[in-house]
């Protein structure tokens, strides 16, 4: 049997609410603090997106699924190279 995608779609769901609060709290462009949390809300969304089963993805063409699991893979990398060059002289 295979895994229930509802976990998923609430992981979601809750992340798109956080990112709306957040958004309601200043400028998250400005403010690191909010910057951070934004981001690591939209990965956790973007890696929900990866275990939801096709079908469901299917179910609604008009969201971007891929692009925004393709985001967390962005997000990895970019972070990486931010985290490389604090530590490098």
């Amino acid at each position: 049997m295979s895994k229930s995608w509802q976990p998923y779609a609430r992981h979601i769901l809750d992340a798109i609410a956080k990112i709306r609060r957040i958004q309601m709290r200043g400028d998250i462009a400005s403010d690191e603090v909010l910057y951070d949390a934004a981001l690591r809300n939209l990965q956790t969304l973007s890696e929900a997106t990866q275990l939801l089963p096709d079908d469901r993805k299917l179910a609604f063409p008009n969201i971007p699924w891929r692009e925004i699991s393709g985001f967390r893979n962005i997000l990895v990398t970019l972070r990486g190279q931010v985290l490389r060059s604090k530590t490098t002289p």
